[in-house]
């Protein structure tokens, strides 16, 4: 399915910014009282912006141990005290992930990456080969097991051709397929990346085939464009969706409360 729209009312006029959208649409994917396991950046930003809308009772677990986090401002990294006030909850990370994500609590789990392929998986270990790696990445963290646990996953990435290969150049975190094999051949108990939410448009994955395939659009923005940015011969849904821009008060709330200093926002 296509994402889930903004509010009918108070559609912005204004001029946002591709981060601007992404973190909207992200933050439009929550609902009240789900349990999210929170990543910095884009999608930590998603995630503050939907308990200060529409999901007030969203639960925030943040990697370091943070249980049910309810941050007065915008935290920067795992390891932020305003993490800490209020929460629910700290904890070890052991904790975090064996009682947690491994017990099948985790209801959402956001990723990215340094390359999406075409079934959802996920690279963060290198580019290139893994014993002569162009560039050698920060590696898995916890993503791997987020990927295979949680009951969905949500990447956001922007797109460009580098970083939506046909095929990963180094299996991290796994999607729909890894190496021909499904995630039920694997024992997977997670459902796995089931959308990917880019500053271009959204992909989801085909229930049949596993693939990514493109089901809705930004505005402005055209098939042709996706598809140049593309490694693979990208498949598209018939009835295309068409994502509504940042509201008034998404903006507002982006660029006043949340994120002012453009941290995350750029």
């Amino acid at each position: 399915m296509a994402s889930k729209a903004a509010p009918a009312a108070d559609q912005a006029a204004a001029a946002y910014s591709p981060a601007e959208m992404m973190a909207a649409v992200a933050a439009r994917e929550l609902a009240n009282g789900e349990v999210v396991f929170v990543g910095i950046g884009l999608p930590n930003l998603a995630c503050n912006l939907a308990r200060a809308l529409q999901a007030p009772d969203l639960v925030l677990i943040y990697e370091s141990g943070a249980v049910g986090a309810v941050p007065e401002r915008l935290p920067v990294s795992i390891g932020d005290p305003s993490l800490v006030t209020g929460s629910l909850m700290v904890c070890s990370m052991a904790d975090v992930f064996q009682l947690f994500l491994q017990n099948g609590k985790i209801e959402v789990g956001f990723l990215g990456g340094a390359q999406v392929d075409r079934w959802g998986n996920i690279n963060t270990t290198v580019i290139g080969s893994y014993d002569r790696p162009k560039v050698r990445l920060p590696g898995s963290g916890g993503a791997a097991e987020i990927a295979i646990h949680a009951r969905r996953v949500v990447i956001i990435s922007r797109l460009n051709a580098r970083a939506f290969p046909a095929e990963v150049d180094f299996l991290t975190s796994p999607g729909q397929r890894c190496r021909g094999r499904t995630r039920t051949e694997l024992g997977m108990p997670g459902a796995g990346p089931i959308k990917v939410i880019t500053d271009k448009g959204i992909l989801e994955n085909d229930p049949e085939s596993g693939e990514m395939v493109l089901t809705a659009l930004y505005p402005g923005v055209a098939v042709a464009e996706v598809k140049a940015n593309i490694g693979w011969p990208l498949q598209v849904r018939p009835q295309l969706g068409l994502v509504a821009p940042p509201t008034g008060e998404e903006l507002r709330q982006l660029r006043e409360v949340l994120d002012p200093k453009k941290l995350f926002l750029g």
